[in-house]
């Protein structure tokens, strides 16, 4: 990978070039939901050929980074008070903080409530407590998640090693020895959302890039996959938000 940067006009914007060796010609360009702009390319593909495809695309980029950064503007940081409102698979809870001795501190939900019983009631204890509470609960609705839907890919033989990686700009992505990364805000998304990432993450232990035959999959076993990914990419500020 290579950090480089476009100028336009009175801009500059870095972008990062990720060497694909599966690509023979094609370069892509995209901008992740955070404002992040990635260039896939083949691995011999020269820095002038690089440059002059992200030179013909600038007005693009800019208005997608533009985008990406005006929507994070108006996001508010999080104070772990009660009656904030909290995501778990894609339903709104209202957060409750409860004081609680230290033995009996506990993090559940109770009729449309996040209840955080804790003896540390401060922004920073709250949200440790929360943060681990969702990993807990991404680490189990995910295992059964990946084990399901590889139950039902022909491609997919054994089911998959995965771990949890909060990541800024990804919902997930696949090693290159089979291993798959979820990021662990994704359990507040709709479940259909994360059957989505899911899928497109086991589609890669087939086609590891984004070429006609991987689409091919996603559009046979996630016909709606493109709504989903709308939902993921208007709302990745307020989902990844802490």
């Amino acid at each position: 990978m290579a950090g480089q940067a476009l100028t336009y006009g009175d801009k500059i914007i870095p972008f990062r070039v990720v060497c694909d060796p599966s690509r023979t010609s094609r370069i892509a360009i995209h901008v992740d939901p955070d404002g992040s702009v990635i260039v896939d390319a083949p691995s011999d593909a020269p820095d002038e050929l690089i440059h002059r495809a992200v030179r013909k695309r600038a007005r693009w980029i800019v208005r997608h980074v533009e985008a990406a950064e005006n929507r994070y503007r108006h996001v508010q940081p999080r104070e772990y008070v009660s009656g904030e409102q909290v995501l778990y698979l894609g339903r709104r809870y209202v957060l409750k903080v409860i004081i609680s001795e230290r033995a009996n501190r506990s993090v559940k939900l109770a009729a449309g409530r996040l209840e955080v019983r804790t003896e540390n009631t401060t922004r920073e204890a709250v949200k440790a407590r929360l943060r681990a509470w969702y990993r807990f609960h991404a680490q189990d609705y995910f295992a059964r998640r990946i084990a399901e839907i590889s139950d039902q890919l022909p491609w997919v033989k054994t089911i998959p090693p995965f771990r949890l990686l909060v990541m800024s700009s990804q919902w997930g992505s696949c090693s290159a020895d089979g291993h798959i990364i979820l990021n662990p805000h994704l359990v507040k998304a709709p479940r259909d959302c994360i059957d989505y990432v899911i899928t497109h993450e086991l589609a890669h232990l087939r086609y590891h890039d984004h070429g006609a035959g991987f689409q091919r999959l996603i559009d046979q076993h996630v016909p709606e996959w493109k709504s989903q990914k709308r939902y993921l990419d208007g709302l990745v500020e307020v989902l990844m938000a802490e």
